[in-house]
Protein backbone atom coordinates (compact mmCIF):
# COMPACT_ATOMS: atom_id res chain seq x y z
CA UNK A 1 0.00 0.00 0.00
CA UNK A 2 1.34 3.33 -0.87
CA UNK A 3 2.31 6.07 1.52
CA UNK A 4 0.19 8.61 -0.15
CA UNK A 5 -3.07 6.18 0.56
CA UNK A 6 -2.51 5.97 4.03
CA UNK A 7 -0.90 8.26 5.47
CA UNK A 8 -2.89 12.19 4.16
CA UNK A 9 -2.71 15.39 5.60
CA UNK A 10 -6.02 17.16 7.13
CA UNK A 11 -6.63 20.39 6.18
CA UNK A 12 -7.51 21.06 9.82
CA UNK A 13 -4.66 23.99 9.87
CA UNK A 14 -3.54 26.79 9.09
CA UNK A 15 -1.10 29.10 8.37
CA UNK A 16 -0.48 32.06 11.21
CA UNK A 17 0.29 36.14 10.10
CA UNK A 18 3.57 37.02 10.72
CA UNK A 19 2.47 40.55 11.25
CA UNK A 20 2.28 41.36 14.81
CA UNK A 21 -0.18 43.57 15.24
CA UNK A 22 -2.88 41.02 13.07
CA UNK A 23 -1.53 37.88 15.54
CA UNK A 24 -3.97 36.13 17.85
CA UNK A 25 -3.50 34.16 20.61
CA UNK A 26 -5.39 31.37 19.70
CA UNK A 27 -3.90 30.59 15.99
CA UNK A 28 -2.51 27.65 15.07
CA UNK A 29 0.31 27.11 12.54
CA UNK A 30 0.88 23.52 10.81
CA UNK A 31 4.79 22.16 11.66
CA UNK A 32 7.00 21.51 8.77
CA UNK A 33 7.05 17.21 8.58
CA UNK A 34 8.27 14.32 7.16
CA UNK A 35 7.12 10.89 6.46
CA UNK A 36 9.47 7.57 5.17
CA UNK A 37 8.30 4.50 5.10
CA UNK A 38 9.67 0.81 5.47
CA UNK A 39 7.94 -2.48 5.15
CA UNK A 40 7.33 -2.89 9.01
CA UNK A 41 6.51 1.25 9.89
CA UNK A 42 6.06 4.56 8.71
CA UNK A 43 8.92 7.59 10.19
CA UNK A 44 7.14 10.74 11.10
CA UNK A 45 9.81 13.65 11.55
CA UNK A 46 7.97 16.96 13.13
CA UNK A 47 10.15 20.34 13.67
CA UNK A 48 8.74 22.13 16.64
CA UNK A 49 11.04 24.68 17.37
CA UNK A 50 10.60 26.06 20.51
CA UNK A 51 8.06 23.23 21.57
CA UNK A 52 9.79 21.50 24.74
CA UNK A 53 8.13 17.97 26.07
CA UNK A 54 5.86 19.11 28.64
CA UNK A 55 4.59 21.02 25.76
CA UNK A 56 3.67 18.38 23.41
CA UNK A 57 0.60 16.21 23.39
CA UNK A 58 0.87 13.42 20.45
CA UNK A 59 -2.73 11.21 19.99
CA UNK A 60 -4.03 8.71 17.98
CA UNK A 61 -7.64 8.08 17.68
CA UNK A 62 -10.21 7.42 15.17
CA UNK A 63 -7.77 6.14 12.23
CA UNK A 64 -5.94 9.94 12.96
CA UNK A 65 -2.74 10.97 14.53
CA UNK A 66 -2.46 14.54 16.04
CA UNK A 67 0.44 16.24 17.22
CA UNK A 68 0.05 19.45 19.41
CA UNK A 69 2.94 21.83 20.17
CA UNK A 70 2.64 24.82 22.33
CA UNK A 71 5.81 26.65 23.04
CA UNK A 72 6.92 27.69 26.22
CA UNK A 73 8.82 31.24 25.29
CA UNK A 74 7.54 34.52 26.51
CA UNK A 75 8.64 37.68 25.88
CA UNK A 76 10.71 39.86 28.27
CA UNK A 77 9.48 42.30 29.97
CA UNK A 78 10.77 45.65 27.94
CA UNK A 79 11.35 43.72 24.70
CA UNK A 80 10.63 45.42 21.23
CA UNK A 81 10.82 42.82 18.41
CA UNK A 82 12.92 43.74 14.69
CA UNK A 83 12.27 40.58 13.13
CA UNK A 84 11.24 36.84 14.29
CA UNK A 85 11.67 34.27 12.28
CA UNK A 86 8.66 31.83 13.72
CA UNK A 87 5.37 33.12 14.50
CA UNK A 88 4.30 32.69 18.52
CA UNK A 89 1.20 30.12 17.46
CA UNK A 90 0.73 26.61 18.28
CA UNK A 91 2.01 23.96 16.22
CA UNK A 92 -1.00 21.70 14.98
CA UNK A 93 -0.31 18.36 12.12
CA UNK A 94 -3.15 16.23 11.50
CA UNK A 95 -2.83 13.06 9.47
CA UNK A 96 -5.10 10.12 8.69
CA UNK A 97 -4.02 6.98 8.07
CA UNK A 98 -7.82 4.32 7.50
CA UNK A 99 -6.38 2.24 10.45
CA UNK A 100 -2.92 1.37 9.11
CA UNK A 101 -1.42 1.63 11.89
CA UNK A 102 -1.34 -0.47 15.23
CA UNK A 103 -1.74 2.36 17.99
CA UNK A 104 -0.78 0.15 20.65
CA UNK A 105 2.59 0.22 19.22
CA UNK A 106 3.59 3.82 18.66
CA UNK A 107 7.06 5.17 19.67
CA UNK A 108 7.76 8.94 19.65
CA UNK A 109 11.11 10.69 20.81
CA UNK A 110 11.68 14.71 20.69
CA UNK A 111 15.33 15.97 20.62
CA UNK A 112 16.38 19.14 19.87
CA UNK A 113 13.13 20.46 18.74
CA UNK A 114 12.91 17.64 16.11
CA UNK A 115 9.70 14.97 16.89
CA UNK A 116 10.47 11.63 15.75
CA UNK A 117 7.69 9.51 15.53
CA UNK A 118 7.89 5.55 14.63
CA UNK A 119 4.27 4.33 13.10
CA UNK A 120 4.23 0.51 13.14
CA UNK A 121 1.75 -0.83 10.47
CA UNK A 122 -1.15 -2.87 11.51
CA UNK A 123 -0.81 -6.69 9.79
CA UNK A 124 -2.82 -6.43 6.75
CA UNK A 125 -1.00 -3.59 5.67
CA UNK A 126 2.58 -5.07 5.57
CA UNK A 127 3.67 -6.63 2.15
CA UNK A 128 3.97 -9.98 1.99
CA UNK A 129 5.71 -12.35 -0.44
CA UNK A 130 3.38 -14.97 -1.85
CA UNK A 131 5.20 -18.30 -3.28
CA UNK A 132 4.56 -19.38 -6.31
CA UNK A 133 4.07 -22.89 -7.06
Amino acid sequence: MSLFNTINPSACCTATPRNEATRTEGSVQKPVYQVTESDDAYELTVNLPGVAKDGLEVTSDAGEIRVVGRRAWSRPKGWTSLHRESAEATYELVLTHENAINSEKIGAELSDGALQVTLPKTEKVKPRKITVN
